[in-house]
């Protein structure tokens, strides 16, 4: 992770139970003695959530709709500080303002961007539940309402046009876009990461719906993660005066060359950033025109 990551080091969970209770229900001894959660375990998750939260960020009574995405915070923490850099390394300014392309019902991004930054953020969605949710998370707090704004988008086709207004400046975009190309593969892919929390050859698609949330638009599209970016870097070139820096995660590294050809086609300066959480290697693109 990110040195500055303040989720760089085994979880506290009676710091964590202090800031949220429910979450003692959860916590066990593993057999190599070290405190830990079930993270097959939904309600688990969800508990771990809303305590790390409420602990590092001063966030109460976040929460999200059954069946959508709980996100990894300390992983998407460090998409914001390894971003964080690529700002510093340009200009120190006073005021940053960013905008989240699928804020989601968790409304992650805006919320942690807010408590370690103090950065403005718009977050767009195209689903109406997810916007409702990502509002009251919204309104839990005062510096949450001051910094945050949440938009619907109301065409499938569009990314940024319908949310960027006219003569609206951001200095970066994130996005956290949809890695699979069908709900087939979705569910394969949940199959396959349940299987190996929980050692059981007997997991089914039940067990794969309890434990692993998320929504089509949050899960798949079609052409899947690499036609999905594609497209959007085709649309950003009309908001390249509106928009210093547009990131995007990229989960298949298979994509990268495919992302590339369209970046060096339309002739934006690029970046690869790459980001490591424990065994997991992962990055985001950056460019600019």
């Amino acid at each position: 992770m990110h040195p500055n990551n303040i989720h760089n080091s085994f979880y506290n969970f009676e710091k964590l139970i202090a800031s949220n209770p429910a979450l003692k229900e959860f916590v066990f001894i593993n057999q190599h003695k070290i405190e830990t959660i079930d993270f097959a375990n939904e309600k688990a998750v969800l508990e771990l959530n809303k305590s790390l939260l409420a602990h590092h960020h001063d966030v109460k009574n976040w929460n999200i709709p059954d069946g959508y995405l709980c996100p990894p915070i300390p992983s998407r923490a460090d998409y914001l500080y390894y971003l964080n850099d690529l700002l510093e390394a340009e200009a120190n300014k006073k005021t940053i303002k960013g905008l989240d392309i699928g804020v989601g019902a968790n409304c992650i991004y805006p919320i942690l961007a807010s408590q370690l930054f103090d950065w403005k953020m718009v977050g767009a969605d195209i689903d109406k539940t997810a916007i409702e949710s990502a509002i009251k998370n919204v309104e839990t707090s005062s510096k949450l309402k001051e910094n945050i704004e949440i938009r619907y988008q109301e065409s499938n086709a569009n990314i940024f046009k319908g949310i960027i207004n006219e003569n609206e400046y951001f200095d970066f975009t994130i996005c956290n876009p949809p890695f699979h190309a069908s709900e087939k593969d979705a569910n394969s892919a949940a199959l396959r990461k349940v299987k190996n929390l929980k050692s059981d050859s007997k997991v089914g698609e039940k067990t794969i719906k309890l434990n692993f949330g998320g929504q089509a638009n949050e899960l798949w599209c079609n052409g899947g993660e690499a036609l999905f970016i594609k497209r959007m870097i085709k649309q950003s070139v009309e908001f390249k005066n509106q928009v210093n820096w547009f990131t995007t995660l990229v989960s298949k590294g298979g994509n990268l060359k495919a992302i590339y050809k369209q970046l060096d086609k339309l002739k934006a300066e690029h970046k690869t950033i790459n980001m490591e959480q424990g065994n997991k290697k992962t990055r985001f693109i950056a460019w600019k025109f």
